[in-house]
């Protein structure tokens, strides 16, 4: 009796034993995955970038430098254009500056240039002619070279903090502006071409300031689209090869959609308006649709010029575009 009792027990609690085990082996199938990722998966965003996303450099406070006048480039009629200098997060940053004639105090454009081949760039490369114009009517120009180009200091040697430096190059040399004595603070206006245009942008959404702003031919994709939709798949080299395996680790510990100027639209109040050429090869009038169509939602209403014919650099237009501009400015400014 005793020895069947034992031989119905071991039966049972082998049952019971493969009945627990088989339940937990279930429920720590079902768990693994989750329990897996949180143990293996990067915490996103608290990398060394992470100071460069929209909503951290929003909570940042730019001081602002001296504009130190360097040296004279040229003398025109009705202004002077100088190399100038500034600092940026302990580096420099040179670029050119029109001074129009008389004391002021003037409005300021902060002039921000496309994509340039370094080897073949010089300061005022992409904004000089524009800027001449409106340095004749009466308006201070700050064109910075950007990190990396003219006889600023470096850029950084990674190829993205060195694209998230210039928006806060830009940021830094508007809080300098107080402290140029011809310039009037309280007029600071902006003006961009290409991928320009998306630094002025980014700008906009960081600062929330309504800087009236004109935008020639904007690159305004989302982070990092714009950046690998201008990489051929059937054709890539080593350089772009670099950019595609930076983006991939980026987006590996980073939120791409916190460095996007199609994440934050709703923050811009400024008055802006947008040309863009049916000619253009590296702009499809398409994105400048789409970016109008988005900020209109949020209750921005941009001022849109199309010209068929022009390129990129709207060259066939060129007159009228910056004629526009001119009147834009002018009107922002209330003289």
């Amino acid at each position: 009796m005793k020895t069947s009792s034992i031989v119905v027990a071991a039966i049972i609690l082998t049952f019971l034993g493969i009945a627990f085990f088989s339940s937990s082996h279930q429920q720590s199938r079902l768990l693994s995955p989750l329990i897996g990722s949180s143990l293996t998966e990067k915490p996103k965003n608290t990398g060394p970038l992470a100071k460069y996303n929209f909503d951290n450099l929003s909570k940042e406070v730019f001081p602002g430098s001296e504009i130190e006048l360097k040296k004279i480039i040229k003398k025109e009629r009705n202004y002077t254009s100088w190399l100038f200098s500034y600092q940026t997060e302990g580096k420099t940053v040179s670029g050119m500056a029109n001074i129009p004639k008389d004391n002021g105090p003037f409005p300021v454009i902060v002039m921000v240039r496309g994509w340039a081949d370094q080897e073949i760039y010089f300061t005022g490369l992409g904004t000089r002619k524009a800027a001449g114009v409106f340095a004749d009517n009466g308006f201070i120009t700050l064109a910075p070279d950007f990190l990396g180009f003219g006889v600023s200091d470096q850029s950084s040697a990674d190829i993205l903090e060195a694209r998230f430096e210039r928006p806060v190059t830009v940021l830094s040399l508007i809080a300098s502006i107080k402290y140029l004595k011809s310039a009037d603070p309280e007029k600071i206006f902006l003006w961009g071409h290409s991928n320009g245009g998306q630094i002025a942008l980014s700008v906009l959404e960081i600062t929330n300031k309504a800087y009236p702003t004109t935008l020639w031919a904007p690159v305004t994709q989302s982070f990092p689209e714009s950046i690998l939709t201008y990489i051929d798949p059937s054709q890539v080299s080593t350089d772009s090869q670099k950019v595609i395996d930076s983006v991939d680790s980026f987006k590996k510990e980073y939120d791409p959609a916190l460095y996007s100027i199609t994440s934050f639209l709703d923050r811009i109040k400024a008055p802006i308006q947008i040309h863009q050429g049916g000619a253009d090869p590296l702009v499809p009038k398409e994105w400048q649709e789409k970016i109008i169509s988005e900020l209109e939602k949020s209750g921005n209403k941009p001022a849109y010029f199309y010209y068929p014919k022009s390129d990129h650099n709207l060259k066939e237009d060129w007159d009228l575009v910056v004629e526009r501009d001119l009147k834009f400015f002018r009107e922002a400014s209330s003289f």
